[in-house]
C-alpha cells in the first residue's frame, strides 16, 4: 500500500510539472505619486497580477517548470482618477535563456504609456480572450499572449502565429472600449500597431530575424562563435528590406529597444570586415542608436 501512495504522488508531482503554465511572471506595483490611497490596495493589485499572469493557462501546450518564459511587468502608477480607477504606465519586459550557457536575451522591454484601469481590493480577474471585460485584463492578456508570441518565433520560424492572433483578437475586441491603446488613430505606437505588424505579412522580415537571430545565432555561441556572430549580421541585414518598405515601424524600434546594447556587445570584438559591413546597416535601419553603434568602429 506504500508502495502505491509513493507511485500515486511522483506521478501527481510529475503531472503538475509537465502541466506548468507557462509563464514566470515577476510583476511590481509602484504608486510613488500617489497620495492619500493605502498602500494596501497596490499590494493586493500586485499579488493578484502575479497570479493572474503565472496561474492562467494561455496555451495547449505542456511545460516544464524550467521551461516557463521568464517575464517582468512593472506598473506605475501615476494617477488616481476616481476611488477605484488609476492612470499608470506598464513596462513590459521578456527574455529566453540561450542554449548552453547562462545568458538571457531580452525579446521585449517596452514602456506602455496608455494604460487606465478599475480594480477594487480582492476583486475577481476575470477574462476572456474573445470578449473585451475590462481594460486590467485585457491589457494583460494581450501581453501574455505577446510573450509566448515572441519566445515561440525564436525557436521555430513564424511559430509565435497564432499567439499574436489571440493578442489581435483582444485588440479587436477593444475597439469599443473607451480606454486607449487599442485603436490605430490614437497613435503610431501603441498595442493595436504592435499586434497589427506582428501579424502583418510586410513584417515577416521581423520575425525571419527574430529565429535567425537567437536560433541560428545565439544558440551556436558555444559550438561556433565566428559563425553564429555571422549568421546574426545575415538576420539583421535582412531588416533593411523591412525598412525600406515601412521606414520607421513600430515593430522595429521595439525590436531595437530590447537588442540595441545586446547587438553592440555581440559585435565589439567582431572583425573590422564584419563590423564595416555592418554599422552602416544598422545606422540605417535604427537611426536612433547611431552613437552606439558608431562606437564599434573604434573598437
Amino acid at each position: 500500500m506504500k508502495y502505491k501512495l509513493f507511485f500515486f504522488f511522483v506521478l501527481f508531482a510529475l503531472s503538475n510539472l509537465l502541466n506548468a503554465q507557462e509563464l514566470n511572471c515577476t510583476v511590481k506595483v509602484l504608486s510613488p505619486a500617489i497620495q492619500g490611497t493605502e498602500r494596501s490596495v497596490f499590494e493586493t493589485l500586485e499579488t493578484a497580477v502575479k497570479e493572474f499572469m503565472n496561474n492562467t493557462r494561455w496555451t495547449n501546450d505542456n511545460y516544464k517548470q524550467d521551461e516557463k518564459i521568464e517575464c517582468n511587468i512593472t506598473i506605475n502608477v501615476t494617477k488616481r482618477i476616481s476611488v477605484d480607477e488609476f492612470e499608470a504606465n506598464i513596462i513590459v519586459q521578456s527574455r529566453r535563456p540561450v542554449y548552453k550557457s547562462s545568458y538571457n536575451t531580452n525579446l521585449i522591454n517596452y514602456q506602455d504609456n496608455d494604460f487606465t484601469f478599475k480594480y477594487t481590493p480582492f476583486q475577481p480577474f476575470e477574462f476572456n480572450e474573445n470578449t473585451f471585460i475590462n481594460n486590467l485584463t485585457s491589457t494583460l492578456g494581450y501581453y501574455a499572449f505577446i510573450f509566448i508570441g515572441l519566445d515561440y518565433d525564436t525557436f521555430s520560424p513564424e511559430g509565435g502565429t497564432p499567439y499574436y492572433q489571440k493578442a489581435q483578437t483582444i485588440v479587436n475586441n477593444a475597439q469599443n472600449a473607451p480606454d486607449k491603446g487599442w485603436k490605430a488613430f490614437e497613435g503610431s505606437k501603441n498595442r493595436y500597431w504592435l499586434a497589427e505588424n506582428l501579424a502583418n505579412a510586410n513584417f515577416k522580415g521581423v520575425r525571419s530575424c527574430l529565429y535567425n537571430y537567437h536560433r541560428m545565432g545565439l544558440d551556436m555561441m558555444t559550438n561556433d562563435v565566428e559563425l553564429a556572430r555571422k549568421n546574426i549580421a545575415d538576420a539583421l541585414e535582412g531588416l533593411l528590406k523591412v525598412h525600406n518598405m515601412q521606414m520607421g515601424s513600430f515593430l522595429m524600434q521595439v525590436f531595437f529597444l530590447a537588442k540595441a546594447d545586446e547587438v553592440v556587445n555581440i559585435f565589439s570584438i567582431a572583425t573590422p570586415e564584419l563590423k564595416s559591413k555592418l554599422v552602416p546597416v544598422l545606422n540605417t535601419i535604427d537611426p536612433g542608436n547611431v552613437t552606439k553603434y558608431e562606437k564599434l568602429r573604434a573598437n
